[in-house]
């Protein structure tokens, strides 16, 4: 009957590491990706403005910058709307 626990325990140990492993995996291939998607080329942001957040759509792209502001840019990288968000308070 030891002999049964043991090998039990064993392959319990075998099948938790394993999952360990497997965790560990997904969880570097998920944080090594990049933040963001690549902006287009056609796509020209102010002067001194960085992408926080970029979103495209099947005729538009969005950017928000990291000043808040809000971009609309149809697919050939004509800015046709621009936007300040809210601030929020502290």
């Amino acid at each position: 009957m030891l002999r049964w626990l043991r090998i039990l325990v064993t392959s319990l140990a075998a099948v938790m590491g394993i999952g360990v492993l497997a965790i560990v995996g997904l969880l570097w291939l998920r944080l090594s990706e990049a933040p963001l998607p690549e902006l287009p080329d056609q796509i020209a942001l102010p002067e001194g403005a960085k992408p926080a957040a970029v979103t495209f759509a099947h005729d538009w792209i969005v950017v928000v910058t990291d000043a808040g502001e809000v971009l609309l840019y149809d697919k050939q990288g004509q800015l046709k709307d621009q936007a300040s968000a809210p601030v929020a308070a502290p």
